[in-house]
């Protein structure tokens, strides 16, 4: 069976409750992007069984989504670096650097923009399912990167830099009136500890902690 975002209905699994359950499972499963397996009792509906035809069923729900975006804010060697694994490993990529210059060296990108993160967001709906590099080269861009990040509903945002530079971008959006819980949001520094050094392995440790929070196997 086929259950479309937009409430069609193709095939069917059975009918009755079972399929009502499931039909409801499969809108839950678009709306998280997660595959899910349910598991029926079909004996006894007093007991909240959706059925009485006898024996248990098992059905996979798998969703079928476009690719999530990753938005590369900061078109350096690091932002270019991630650019380019994000889209080998079939991410939708946006790629931005408020100078054109740099931005126009970026390759592999779905979408380049020019400018500041006002004018991509913009052009760019980001969703629950999507993630936001911010590795730019100040804190001040880090700041205005943020503070328009943060309201959206973009389901990650990680930041490049140390502790320290954190603690500034930290006090400057709390000058702004961003609240704390809105700043917990983000993850700093961004990247799995791998030890890496060049850009291409700073991307690898990128990309494998963007991975693992869409396979949920990590927090």
């Amino acid at each position: 069976m086929l259950v479309t975002d937009d409430g069609h209905r193709f095939g069917s699994v059975g009918g009755g409750e079972m399929e009502a359950r499931v039909i409801r499972e499969a809108e839950a499963c678009l709306a998280d992007g997660r595959p899910r397996l349910l598991d029926y009792d079909l004996i006894n509906p007093g007991a909240g069984d959706p059925g009485v035809c006898g024996g248990r069923v098992t059905i996979h729900l798998e969703p079928h989504m476009p690719p999530s975006t990753v938005l590369v804010i900061g078109c350096g060697h690091i932002g270019r670096a991630v650019t380019e694994l994000a889209h080998w490993l079939g991410y939708r990529v946006v790629a931005t650097d408020d100078r054109p210059g740099t931005a126009e060296e970026v390759t592999g990108a779905d979408l380049v923009v020019a400018g500041p993160i006002s004018e991509v967001l913009e052009q760019v709906v980001l969703t629950p399912r999507d993630h936001a590099v911010v590795v730019t080269r100040n804190t001040d861009l880090d700041v205005e990167s943020l503070r328009h990040l943060l309201a959206t509903e973009i389901g990650s945002i990680g930041v490049m830099g140390s502790a320290r530079r954190w603690q500034t971008t930290c006090q400057s959006l709390a000058d702004l009136g961003i609240a704390l819980g809105d700043i917990e949001r983000v993850t700093s520094p961004i990247g799995l500890e791998l030890g890496a050094e060049n850009p291409e392995e700073i991307a690898v440790s990128i990309m494998a902690q963007l991975v693992a929070q869409d396979r949920s196997t990590t927090g």
